[in-house]
């Protein structure tokens, strides 16, 4: 009896560690100036006076700690209205691009099962390249393509006929369609965001493993950092915790639904562009983990020289902008703001209103989570994102 009770004690005490959340600190006590930092609160609170976004989530993470965590406005306008509170689930949209499936992916190639410039044909097949109009020649487009968005595959794919073609859900469908369309130039030559490219990295890594997407990152990324609000198709049980998206046609919202049409639609929620929820304490840990070389609380996800490679530009595409599933300096990254630092500063967004920063050399992560576009898609976080991320980094002083 006495060994089952200590073996209980045992079990418990290691879901408690497994799940703990960051540490929790003023912001004086991690080198920012909390007075300075509070000019974050006034500009998101005049973004929802103007009506850009009904709410939103601000974490700030400073050197593995959480130093700021808080929300504003509404998480519901319609029909009713709920206040927003800093445990809201959001629709992360194209921040699922790193988060659920870059991620995934370098783990893959840190574990000797697939090299970044190995040609795509090689785990889809059928998967054309680029046909050379001067040489005649095909050239390959690889995964480190995918990942820089520097393959050639066209920005999105018609959700609507696609489905008249193959049905909802038609994974195969999606992947078959991606595997033929018109690449739209030769890859490495310009940068150009594609849904399709992640969409295309999801196939590869469930042919690879055999596992869909949702299942993996799940097991081997969120589960392992302790991410316990963080999935894909969220069980209704979450509802009542998730931001709304878009009002529908016969007047419903979208909850627990990605957002993203071919997610939805095409992919039935497993998708590699989209399709993770999360909140803004998960993705702190997430960020925490990646600014320490890929570990957080003992529980490891990536190496120290994969987390490297993972957010550093590579030569090759240096003009582009964009590292391994995340954004450095390319035009999408003004998120990134002003004052962090303006190469190694890596984050990404999302169509919903979500987004990550994180800049490794002051080890300070912003995590906005806002919803813009519910009730309708008509909200903007441009500005705000970039305004946000300048007053933390202005709050930095030692």
């Amino acid at each position: 009896m006495k060994r089952v009770f200590i073996l209980l004690v045992a079990i418990i005490t290691s879901a408690v560690l497994f799940a703990q959340p960051l540490m929790r600190v003023a912001p004086e006590k991690a080198g920012m100036d909390p007075v300075r930092l509070s000019n974050a609160d006034k500009i998101i609170n005049n973004s929802i006076e103007k009506g850009e976004v009904p709410g939103a989530v601000l974490a700030v993470v400073r050197d593995g700690k959480m130093v700021y965590l808080k929300s504003y406005g509404n998480k519901r306008v319609y029909p009713n209205v709920e206040k927003m509170d800093v445990n809201t689930i959001f629709d992360m949209a194209s921040v699922s691009k790193p988060v659920g499936c870059a991620i995934a992916i370098m783990q893959l190639v840190e574990q000797g099962r697939m090299r970044l410039t190995d040609n795509v044909s090689m785990y889809i097949d059928g998967f054309k390249g680029y046909l050379d109009p001067e040489t005649g020649k095909t050239i390959d487009i690889r995964i480190v393509d995918l990942l820089t968005h520097s393959s050639g595959l066209p920005p999105y794919a018609p959700a609507a006929e696609l489905v008249a073609k193959y049905g909802s859900p038609a994974p195969k469908g999606m992947i078959e369609y991606i595997s033929t369309c018109k690449r739209d130039f030769k890859p490495t030559t310009k940068f150009q965001y594609s849904c399709l490219n992640f969409i295309t990295l999801q196939n590869v890594l469930q042919n690879i493993t055999g596992m869909k997407l949702e299942e993996y990152s799940k097991k081997y990324v969120f589960d392992v950092l302790g991410m316990k609000n963080t999935c894909y198709n969220p069980s209704e049980a979450l509802y009542p915790m998730i931001a709304p998206t878009e009002k529908q046609a016969d007047g419903s919202v979208l909850i627990g639904k990605v957002h993203d049409p071919l997610a939805r639609l095409l992919n039935g929620g497993n998708s590699g562009n989209a399709g993770v929820f999360s909140n803004a304490e998960d993705l702190a840990i997430l960020a925490a983990a990646l600014m320490n070389g890929g570990e957080y609380n003992g529980k490891r996800i990536l190496g120290a020289l994969t987390v490297e490679t993972m957010t550093r530009v590579p030569a090759e595409v240096a003009n582009l902008g964009r590292s391994l599933g995340w954004d450095n300096y390319s035009s999408y990254a003004s998120n990134n703001g002003n004052l962090f630092h303006p190469t190694k500063t890596f984050g990404h967004t999302g169509y919903t209103g979500t987004s990550m920063v994180i800049d490794p050399v002051s080890k300070t992560a912003v995590i906005l989570l806002a919803n813009r576009v519910h009730p309708e898609d008509k909200g903007s976080v441009v500005r705000l994102r970039a305004l946000v991320a300048n007053a933390v980094a202005g709050s930095v002083v030692k």
